[in-house]
């Protein structure tokens, strides 16, 4: 299998927020490496705009530190590191004032595409959108790439949505989440959709539950003020968790175009049950030996806010009627992992005896740390003593079954960012999907709230609260273990 690299059109790209945490994490290396693939043209232009007071000598400096540190690898190629960093540029931008912006508007190539990243706190989304048609930045060929959060309830999503839309058309609009740009969940969608073999046993017949698990073995870090504002279900579950189960359930789109899946993923969250107290379970992490716990962290003593989540869904259609969806996502956990596991139901009758045991199949879909797909079947135990019956699994994973290719995979913001240079929104949330997550992810957090509900304690390193493992264990179903 070869890997294709296809080269874009010379595109101009406006990193604002260019000196910070995520461009230099994520941001510039995803770029460095599609430079080096030779996938971005010479002409092409990405331009640092920050408060930083530096010139473009200063910030293509920073930029080389950072790839550097966050991708030592790639950074050893000396001629492809030159090259990126000559079409690297900088602007001092005030983005609630006017410094900078006659100077970034002087640095725009006419007839290309221009395409402006708000790195930045989501309240400076609606201003920077206004000041880049007010200095003449913004025309058919301009998109803009907005972060998570897409909000904090329904309310506040319509008023984001609402000022972005009275300076860019929805499909100039790209709300980026890194979950949907992996290479696993995309195949998740050729898996389904690709495949004969599965979509017919792809519903409430053939299924009994599916598990999706996204545990992280840090604790909240330096994020605590605004993750004790959020909690798990904000931060992960309405936005990651929500598209990951989108697109397990939805309808078989009639074509692979943006808005065609982006359609299929909305009926899904339309058919969403409201969620009972007792099919929620809410935890915060206690402290251990040398880490502190969650409120020590937050710095919080009496906070209510959940840094783990479980919850049990139902997706009231036909093809979804009676198989349940077990969500949950955590700090402090034992593991960082995250993977979709689709639990088949066992065979209706064994010919082999009550001695064979139980036995069914299990897709899971491994989204980190080691990207791959196995599939669980059932095989006679090899040797003498009669037909005795184990469990093995037919496993995919990228870096053994795509080598060498698979080195060349794009990450997930290689892959989101040179899809907003393209202009396809296939893996980027539309406006009314943000709004229909919030409309039902804010009942349950209002009840919650109402209530008083106090998070349960749970051990850092650990699977999370008892309660979780009793919220599958009461429906005869064990929670998949949390491993590396």
């Amino acid at each position: 299998m070869v890997s294709r690299i296809i080269p874009v059109d010379p595109f101009d790209l406006v990193i604002i927020g260019g000196t910070g945490d995520l461009a230099r994490r994520k941001i510039l290396p995803g770029l460095f490496r599609r430079y080096r693939a030779g996938q971005m043209q010479g002409e092409t232009r990405v331009i640092g705009a920050a408060r930083a007071e530096m010139d473009a000598d200063g910030y293509r400096a920073m930029v080389r530190a950072a790839l550097e540190e966050f991708d030592p690898v790639n950074a050893t190629d000396t001629d492809a590191m030159a090259g990126f960093l000559k079409i690297l540029d900088y602007v001092v931008l005030d983005a609630m004032g006017t410094d900078g912006w006659t100077d970034l508007a002087g640095k725009m190539h006419e007839g290309r595409v221009r395409a402006f990243y708000f790195s930045v706190a989501p309240r400076l989304f609606g201003p920077l959108a206004e000041r880049l048609h007010l200095h003449g930045m913004a025309d058919d060929d301009t998109r803009i790439v907005v972060e998570k959060p897409f909000g904090r309830d329904l309310g506040t999503a319509r008023a984001l949505n609402a000022s972005l839309a009275q300076h860019f058309h929805e499909g100039q609009i790209y709300r980026i989440d890194h979950y949907l740009g992996k290479e696993t969940v995309q195949n998740l969608m050729a898996i389904r959709f690709g495949n004969m073999l599965f979509e017919p046993l792809w519903n409430s017949q053939y299924i009994d539950h599916i598990q999706i698990t996204v545990a992280e073995t840090v604790g909240v870090g330096g994020r605590g003020d605004y993750y004790d504002r959020s909690g798990a279900m904000r931060d992960m579950v309405q936005n990651h968790m929500m598209q990951l189960l989108c697109l397990i359930a939805m309808e078989p789109p009639a074509k692979f175009d943006p808005d065609a899946v982006r359609d299929e993923k909305l009926k899904v969250i339309r058919a969403l049950d409201p969620v009972e107290p007792n099919e929620i379970v809410r935890g915060q992490y206690e402290a251990d030996d040398d880490k502190p716990g969650y409120r020590e962290h937050v710095e919080n003593p009496v906070s209510l806010t959940e840094s783990f989540i479980a919850m049990k869904l139902h997706v009231s259609n036909w093809r979804w009627a009676g198989t349940p969806f077990y969500l949950r996502t955590g700090k402090r956990l034992r593991a960082r992992t995250s993977e979709i596991a689709v639990v088949f139901k066992e065979t209706p009758h064994s010919i082999f005896g009550p001695e064979a045991g139980q036995h069914r199949n299990i897709l899971t879909i491994r989204l980190q740390p080691n990207e791959g797909i196995d599939l669980g079947v059932t095989i006679k135990e090899p040797g003498p003593g009669g037909m005795r019956l184990v469990d093995v699994p037919l496993d995919m994973t990228f870096s053994e079954a795509l080598e060498p290719e698979a080195e060349d995979v794009p990450d997930a913001y290689e892959r989101l960012i040179m899809d907003v240079i393209r202009g396809n929104q296939t893996l980027f949330m539309r406006g009314d999907e943000v709004e229909a997550a919030w409309a039902w992810t804010d009942p349950i957090i209002k009840a919650w709230e109402d209530r008083g509900d106090e998070p349960r304690p749970y051990d850092s390193g650990s699977s999370g609260p008892e309660d979780a493992l009793m919220l599958m264990h009461r429906d005869g179903r064990r929670w998949r273990d949390i491993r590396t």
